[in-house]
């Protein structure tokens, strides 16, 4: 949410079997970690690839229209709606270097109680991806648990987040 997308970011995407698209430079990694996955047993599946602005915003939209049904105030629902809904320039999936993976009809936080999480957890850094908003990390992310948004980032780098219990933010930080 502190990095927009720059206006003329661009991305070569690659459509996977389901429709879903990613950025064609992860694509070999997220292949082979689902290709590992199955060899396991395990069968996550790309729920949300890439979006456009215009996706996030109705995304956006109808998170608020969902707290507003709930009586939330239209300010309320916006700010409670942005704890779950980036704003568009600012999403991951408008990169195309994230994937919500999971098997449930719709993202959950119950997905962390199944075995395609723990496998995802286990193996994902193997591959390149990291579980980008991990439990106890709301404070330095501003976004809520999301056990089924894996974000790429390289297999050195990965490792490295995922090894030491770190979210990007920390990361970064580190870096610096």
């Amino acid at each position: 949410q502190w990095n927009e997308l720059p206006s003329n970011y661009a991305v070569e995407l690659t459509e996977l079997s389901n429709g879903e698209r990613v950025d064609s430079r992860i694509y070999p990694a997220l292949q082979e970690m689902f290709d590992d996955a199955r060899a396991q047993g395990v069968y996550p599946i790309v729920r949300d690839g890439y979006r456009t602005g215009e996706e996030q915003q109705d995304l956006m939209d109808e998170k608020i229209q969902a707290y507003r049904s709930e009586g939330y105030s239209r300010s309320d629902a916006k700010k409670v709606a942005e704890d779950w809904v980036a704003l568009p320039g600012t999403s991951e999936h408008q990169s195309g270097l994230c994937c919500d993976l999971h098997n449930l009809p719709a993202a959950s936080q119950a997905f962390a109680n199944t075995d395609e999480y723990s496998r995802l957890l286990q193996n994902c850094a193997k591959f390149g991806f990291i579980l980008r908003y991990p439990k106890n990390k709301t404070d330095k992310t501003n976004i809520m648990f999301e056990p089924w948004h894996y974000r790429f980032v390289g297999r050195y780098h990965a490792e490295r987040i995922m090894q030491e219990g770190l979210c990007l933010e920390e990361y970064m930080e580190m870096l610096d």
